[in-house]
């Protein structure tokens, strides 16, 4: 699974950690992240940049963690346009992260079918 969305090596670093709740794991992170997008687009809907600024933040530690890139790149820039209050900027960086979770999204579950 190594390519630009997931660091196979940081899947395999969790795995041998977690072990039998390694699925646990993966189930969680994907729940989690369709509950954080959901709160990004809520922020960016109320126009409310300082929230939005820390569910960014949030978002990008937990993606950093699984070894999510491209999404921990774009949680980044999300966050920097959130603090310089780029509103229209953010909307643009909020869907580019759906599609790239639906991506993560996918190779997870095919990860998570393994086990």
């Amino acid at each position: 699974m190594s390519d630009n969305h997931l660091d196979s090596a940081v899947l395999a670093a969790l795995q041998d950690v977690m072990e039998d709740e390694y699925p646990l794991l993966l189930d969680t992170f994907l729940a989690d992240s369709a509950e954080r997008l959901q709160g990004l687009r809520q922020c960016l809907q109320q126009a409310d940049s300082h929230n939005l600024r820390l569910a960014a933040h949030s978002f990008k530690g937990s993606c950093s963690n699984m070894g999510a890139r491209v999404l921990t790149d774009l949680c980044k820039q999300l966050e920097q346009a959130a603090r310089l209050e780029q509103l229209g900027l953010a909307g643009v960086l909020i869907e580019q992260l759906e599609l790239e979770f639906a991506s993560v999204s996918s190779l997870l579950q095919e990860e998570r079918c393994r086990y």
